[in-house]
């Protein structure tokens, strides 16, 4: 993640000394001496530059602070960040000036190089161009503004609902999850002859498959466990998920047990368990026993789910052996001796050890196999009562089949099951949350209550999260802002660049199909700060403008057009810095796409639109005139 951080940081960390150089730059070409033009220039911008670096770091501040995975993760991330901005600010307000100072010369008028005789007059077109545009713009702003803002806020509250949410996308580690689950009371020997068959059929079947560690018996004599390793992505032509999907349908043609297969998910638990955990809480273990039945066949019938199971199951076989009392006292035999009896016939217990030929082995008693296969086995052993005699114990108890669970399960208290279920293709983990309510809303009456587990519950979260670190964000910019322009109106004005970044980062996740997930949502946050800039810097040297005496719309008119050239570099910097992410390049890039694609389309989107709309809804918001003392300290300044 501070790998994640540094790489972001690219294009970041160059905005602030864009701004400088290019401000230095024009006065130098405005006729001033080099030394003068750095310590004018670099004081004309010096309140944009802290304002913007304030902004930024502002926005990651909240998610130093988050709680749970999220917290986790991006701790260091956002720390990287601010504290990369905040440097490169400082470098930008004394190291460039000065070597602007020194490296920059004073050219006569009219002596340019070759590089810009060949290139001004197309960037000298663009600013003439942006400048009547934007006045056509301003002078029809009563129509163009509410509707540019509106279709925004409509396509916004479409692609929130729209695009699916997940924890975060699935990456190729080159790694399956493969349980198997053999129906209860399945002996060891039975799980183990299914398990090297699936074992075999892997090994045959699926090309890809590096090596294969398995474990047969680990928790219980019916369950097996395969760790699969895949050859590396470079050399397979499938993906992970298509081998995962491939495998999943071979494995169905072995029905001696109940297999599933699935994949580590990117954050949350390390086994790779199925990510949609549905905990179903009641009052007493028989009403789950009356409902978990329907509410599987519900799952069983819901198209999100391509596997699914519970892990509260009353199928495992019990015998239930009662003693007739009266009648065994009458024979003679006691309750104890029947109970060692059957101990010592069935269980397997150790008796003692015997040494032959230098090795010890262990004495085993037990009745042979053919003999304790069936229930009925039992009666045909035989009891001494406390006269010698040998009793068949099909004289002294009868025996009740029954299934019961192997384990019970409780949550905040209550007893509980935990239905898990895989996702279909298409599906994403919202969605399995969603339709598991719905079937819970159908099946289950109002004595059960629901909550969530493992993976589904640090989405849920992770989600809340993100929403309360975007609100604050949201919150600490404009104070900060409020602050800085001594103003409440001013930073309004700016808050105007959010709707327009985030409109253009759900629009790329739509158009590329990616998932709002923990790294496309961070980079939705960074775009509050980065599009935050080009309306400072508008707003800042508006203000500069009204304070030397010209109205609003004049003001920023003139500071649009001279700032033009500089947001058009800063945010070009930083979407080119940020496009390696978005193409999707090297091993896990997975989870990085999406919130290259989120920052790139919001930077593209907002620096288009942001500067037709900020400079219209300044005029709207701001003050048309700058306060009297304001002017007075400024006309000071000048003389």
């Amino acid at each position: 993640m501070t790998l994640l951080a540094i790489v972001l940081a690219i294009g970041l960390v160059v905005d602030d000394a864009i701004v400088v150089m290019e401000n230095i730059y024009t006065k130098i070409e405005q006729g001033m001496d080099p030394h003068e033009a750095g310590v004018k220039g670099s004081a004309e911008i010096f309140f944009a530059v802290i304002a913007t670096t304030v902004t930024l770091a502002a926005v990651f501040f909240p998610i130093i602070f988050l709680q749970g995975i999220t917290g986790r993760l991006f701790r260091e991330f956002s720390i990287v960040i601010a504290g990369a901005v905040i440097i490169s600010s400082f470098v930008a307000l004394t190291l460039t000036p000065m070597l602007s100072s020194r490296l920059l010369k004073k050219r006569k008028k009219g002596q340019h190089n070759k590089l810009y005789e060949a290139t001004e007059p197309f960037f000298s077109w663009l600013t003439t161009t942006y400048k009547n545009a934007l006045d056509a713009f301003l002078k029809r702003r009563g129509l163009f503004t509410p509707l540019v803002m509106g279709i925004a806020l409509i396509l916004i509250a479409v692609f929130w609902v729209t695009i699916p949410s997940e924890m975060a996308p699935l990456e190729d580690r080159s790694q399956l999850r493969v349980n198997s689950t053999a129906p209860e009371g399945a002996t060891y020997d039975y799980t183990l002859r299914y398990s090297d068959e699936l074992a075999d059929l892997m090994r045959e079947d699926i090309p890809e498959v590096d090596d294969i560690f398995q474990i047969v018996g680990l928790w219980n004599n019916n369950s097996a466990f395969y760790s699969i390793n895949l050859v590396d992505a470079s050399e397979r032509q499938r993906s992970q998920q298509e081998i995962a999907d491939d495998l999943g349908v071979r494995v169905r043609s072995l029905t001696g047990a109940r297999t599933i297969v699935t994949q580590q998910q990117t954050f949350g638990g390390r086994r790779g368990g199925l990510p949609v955990q549905y905990v179903i809480q009641a009052q007493n273990l028989n009403k789950l026993k009356e409902f978990i039945p329907l509410f599987m066949d519900e799952v069983h019938q819901s198209p999100h789910f391509q596997n699914y199971d519970v892990d509260l199951k009353f199928t495992k076989p019990e015998l239930r052996v009662h003693i007739g009392r009266e009648k065994a006292s009458l024979m003679g035999v006691s309750v104890r001796n029947i109970a060692q009896t059957l101990q010592l016939t069935l269980s397997g217990q150790r008796l003692a050890y015997y040494i032959m030929n230098g090795k010890q082995y262990q004495i085993i008693g037990e009745l042979e196999r053919v003999d304790r296969n069936k229930p009925a086995d039992i009666a045909a052993v035989y009891v001494r009562n406390n006269q010698g005699l040998l009793i068949q114990l099909d004289n002294l108890v009868t025996i009740e089949e029954s299934s019961t669970p192997p384990q019970l399960f409780r949550y905040n208290r209550f007893v509980s099951a935990t239905v898990s279920a895989g996702l279909a293709k298409g599906y994403t983990i919202s969605d399995g949350i969603e339709e598991m309510d719905r079937i819970a809303g159908l099946v289950l009456d109002d004595t059960f209550s629901t909550t969530l587990s493992g993976d589904s519950r640090d989405f849920v979260e992770s989600t809340s999260s993100l929403l309360f670190a975007f609100g604050l964000a949201l919150i600490l910019i404009y104070l900060v802002l409020a602050a800085q322009f001594e103003s409440f109106r001013d930073p309004l004005v700016i808050m105007f660049t959010v709707p327009l970044a985030l409109v253009g980062a759900l629009l790329s996740l739509w158009y590329f199909g990616q998932t709002l997930n923990i790294f496309s949502q961070i980079g939705i946050i960074m775009l509050i700060g980065l599009v935050s800039k080009n309306g400072i810097l508008m707003v800042e040297f508006a203000n500069q403008r009204k304070a030397a005496g010209l109205n609003a719309n004049d003001a920023i008119l003139d500071a649009a057009g001279a700032r033009f050239r500089a947001i058009l570099m800063t945010s070009l910097s930083t979407i080119l810095g940020i496009l390696p992410m978005a193409l999707a390049l090297g091993a896990g890039s997975e989870s990085r796409v999406s919130m290259g694609i989120a920052v790139v389309g919001g930077l593209l989107v907002a620096s288009v639109f942001t500067l037709f709309v900020i400079p219209a809804m300044y005029t709207y918001i701001s003050e048309n005139t700058k306060s009297v003392s304001n002017v007075d300290e400024q006309v000071d300044e000048v003389a």
